[in-house]
């Protein structure tokens, strides 16, 4: 009897562990994604001026290479950015029928590269396993950051395992877990014979810019980055280390039940220009300053509006010349970017409109309004980028 409660204890104990650790994250990913908006409106002037000067014949050959730097600097930290977005879960998802064994397979030759040759690689796959819902590189992102972990913890070499099945989590379970979910899941493990954690690291692992590597060996996002992704496709992940023993981390994903919706055609190669009317809308004044610099260039006339507020007094003036809006989804003075396209829409439902953020996904409505094929631009992006959205949104409302 005593033994039955040391251990119904014991669980109590681990569970509210894992529910402060859960919290505590998910405070650690609000703070992450501001920083990261924050930034990719800074990585946006960036990128696109040094866009303009590169598209520039008349540019000195001198600062030709001086402007190519910038622009590679630019997309390194807009890639710190991106990991800090899916780390926090703010990351736009394009989800497919996939099949985990096969991202596994298709992902092999490049694993083994990546561990190296005193590393084994090893897979343990469930012949007729199941399928989920999620983006395939998302998926290969997990593979390939867990792997990486991996060789790292066994500098000597070892063996690193990748198994999948098909599991069916039950209420005892969940009792246990604070992140778990009754139903049927595909988990993925990934397991190394390496040096192993102590329970001090294993309640930073997840953390963005934690690490146990030397300077200079690591950002520390690659676990941050698996654990946002993995949350954001509502799965958890476990982790079960012991210093001397290895590590094995257990991601889990929900079963498919439903097939996926239609998947919108990308953008076209080619990307001309056009003289349609444009809104800009964006409180970042040097942001939008690029925004009609780079637009013009291409032909469009546009006009800007700082505020929801200035962009709705602008429609009213202009409604039947505009063609198109480009907004920001989060702006001072009450009227935010899908508040602004709702008001648009219903006196013209014609109107095209092209969002944009920091963030991937920033208020709830958000999401339903994406799903229902909206454009969709995150920052930071490139002139190419921010012209070739515009001129196929544009061709779409004109082919409608």
């Amino acid at each position: 009897m005593e033994n039955c409660y040391a251990e119904e204890v014991k669980d109590q104990v681990t569970l509210e562990a894992e529910l402060r650790q859960a919290q505590k994250m998910d405070s650690v990913g609000e703070l992450a994604a501001g920083v990261a908006h924050d930034f990719n409106n800074i990585l946006t002037i960036i990128q696109g001026h040094a866009g303009l000067l590169n598209s520039d014949s008349a540019l000195p050959p001198k600062l030709i290479e001086s402007t190519h730097q910038i622009a590679l600097a630019a997309e390194r930290a807009a890639n710190l950015t991106r990991q800090l977005l899916l780390f926090s879960r703010k990351q736009i998802l394009q989800p497919q029928l996939l099949n985990l064994n096969e991202v596994t397979c298709n992902l092999s030759k490049m694993l083994k590269a990546l561990i190296g040759e005193r590393v084994a690689l090893k897979r343990q796959t469930e012949g007729d396993l199941a399928a989920v819902y999620a983006d395939p590189g998302m998926m290969e992102q997990i593979l390939v950051n867990l792997s990486v972990n991996a060789r790292d913890a066994m500098p000597r070499g070892g063996t690193l395992t990748i198994s999948s099945a098909v599991v069916e989590i039950d209420a005892n379970y969940v009792e246990r877990h604070a992140n778990a979910r009754e139903g049927q899941f595909i988990c993925l493990s990934v397991s190394d014979t390496g040096i192993g954690m102590d329970a001090q690291t294993l309640s930073h692992m997840f953390e963005p810019f934690f690490t146990t590597k030397e300077i200079g060996q690591g950002t520390g996002l690659g676990l941050a980055t698996v654990y946002g992704i993995v949350t954001q496709h509502q799965g958890w992940i476990e982790i079960e280390s012991a210093v001397g023993h290895g590590t094995t981390f257990k991601v889990f994903l929900p079963r498919a039940t439903k097939a996926p919706p239609p998947l919108r055609n990308g953008p076209a190669d080619l990307v001309p220009g056009g003289h349609e009317t444009i809104l800009v809308v964006e409180d970042e004044t040097p942001l939008r300053d690029l925004v009609q610099e780079i637009l013009e260039q291409k032909g469009y006339r546009v006009v800007t509006a700082s505020t929801g507020v200035e962009a709705l007094a602008l429609w009213e003036r202009h409604k039947q010349e505009i063609d198109l809006v480009f907004t920001d989804m989060m702006m001072p003075d009450g009227v935010s970017g899908t508040e602004l396209a709702a008001r648009v829409l219903s006196d013209r439902t014609d109107i095209k409109v092209i969002y944009s953020s920091g963030y991937s996904l920033e208020v709830v409505d958000a999401e339903s309004v994406l799903q229902e094929g909206a454009n969709f631009l995150q920052k930071p992006y490139d002139p190419e980028t921010l012209t070739r959205t515009v001129r196929d949104c544009l061709n779409e409302k004109n082919s409608g």
